[in-house]
């Protein structure tokens, strides 16, 4: 397979042409780290865009920073850590998960549009996307958004970008908005709740005034004792509903003590601060539990989302029917779900719990033959499935881009 590395937009725009010219798809990559998500692609041809690397601009006054594609994530959040900064929407690393080197880039973090836990307060990629300069699959360059805020000039096509997963244009500069970190956070531990309890207390914490920003709940598991980041938080693998809030410290600590109050009815809960705090929180973002080089590295692992007050009873039932293990993150809005080995990857039963809920699963990790069998991505109704094809065919009428990353049976 051929691998054509680009180094400015022109040569983006030239290869496209080409590719279209030549009716040969191209399979967009940065460093390749999230290759292993979604089925494999009918192309034969690699559109390289590692070498689009560069910071063109951060102003850390202005919370705004703007980057080429291919910029390395782990680069860009040293660089804003360094001014006390980071993207409020918790960027998952998808590498421990799916057992790749941990080099994301800043398009595959759009184009994945994974979020972490303060999603919940945040908001998504898409949310913290100002603008875009991007080749569509007519081979055109086009921008969208801009530097500001409220910029709300045209369409704001950059939001559909996020989570396209490089099907409607090759993305080639972004520009993010930045926010200044919390002086401290502060996470209280309820330990011993079962599923169903743990997500009254969290909704009881969420819907409180003490503006929570992270919510989970790991239930028992004898794989959570030694996960990093759990230390010896995990015990002998007993339940942990987490609850996290983060601001100036007297803030933060008098919100934690007026939260402790509020969850007395569901057990005494414990503190942690700041550097222990994160690193919990690191590992509910990026699923350690269910890492590939741990214990259930070789399990199928689903990320469903659904309505928070549903997420108990789905994941309850998941766990009892297969045999799986369960994470919550989201006040219960998201279940990550590693369930044991199978030619279906438990997907007919996934699927009927999260449509009887108005949800959506994704595969987010299983073996290549396993992904040629199943929908890795939720099937859509009739009716978005058409709108979600007009929209891919007026960004990429051929069918250039990723073709066949999304569905399986995919345009030819």
């Amino acid at each position: 397979m051929d691998t054509l590395k680009v180094r400015d937009a022109k040569d983006v725009e030239e290869v496209v042409r080409a590719a279209i010219a030549n009716e040969q798809p191209l399979e967009i990559i940065g460093h390749g780290s999230k290759r292993g998500i979604g089925h494999a692609m009918a192309t034969n041809a690699v559109l390289d865009l590692s070498a689009l690397n560069a910071v063109t601009a951060y102003e850390p006054n202005e919370l705004i920073v703007t980057l080429q594609a291919g910029a390395p994530l782990a680069d860009v959040l040293s660089l804003i850590d360094a001014k006390n900064q980071q993207f409020a929407f918790e960027p998952m690393n998808t590498a421990p998960l799916l057992g790749t080197p941990a080099l994301g880039t800043i398009g595959g973090m759009i184009a994945a549009g994974l979020a972490g836990p303060r999603r919940i307060r945040a908001g998504g990629a898409r949310d913290h996307l100002l603008g875009a300069h991007a080749v569509s699959g007519f081979g055109d360059s086009f921008k969208t958004g801009g530097k500001v805020v409220k910029n709300v000039t045209g369409y704001d096509l950059c939001k559909l970008l996020a989570g396209s997963w490089g099907t409607l244009s090759v993305m080639t500069e972004v520009t993010l908005k930045v926010m200044p970190k919390p002086e401290a956070e502060r996470t209280l531990l309820l330990r011993g709740l079962d599923d169903a309890v743990a997500n009254k207390a969290m909704t009881a914490a969420l819907g409180s005034p003490f503006d929570v920003s992270g919510a989970a709940h790991l239930p028992k598991s004898a794989f959570l004792a030694g996960t990093d980041g759990l230390g010896d938080l995990a015990g002998q693998g007993e339940p942990l509903t987490v609850l996290r809030l983060e601001g100036i410290t007297a803030s933060a600590a008098h919100r934690a003590n007026s939260l402790r109050e509020l969850l007395a009815p569901f057990g005494t809960a414990t503190l942690i601060e700041d550097a222990a705090s994160a690193a919990l929180w690191a590992t509910v973002r990026d699923v350690l539990p269910f890492a590939a080089g741990g214990a259930l590295g070789g399990w199928p692992v689903w990320r469903i989302v659904c309505p928070p007050a549903s997420g108990a009873a789905i994941g309850t039932l998941l766990a009892r029917e297969t045999g799986g293990d369960v994470i919550y993150d989201w006040g219960g809005g998201l279940i990550w779900a590693a369930l044991p080995p199978k030619g279906d990857a438990h997907a007919p039963a996934v699927r009927m719990r999260a449509n009887a809920v108005g949800g959506h699963a994704t595969l987010i990790r299983a073996a290549e033959d396993v992904r040629r069998d199943v929908d890795v991505f939720h099937p859509q109704t009739s009716g978005v499935a058409a709108l979600s094809e007009r929209v891919r065919a007026s960004f990429d009428p051929k069918a250039i881009l990723n073709r066949g990353r999304l569905s399986r049976g995919a345009v030819a």
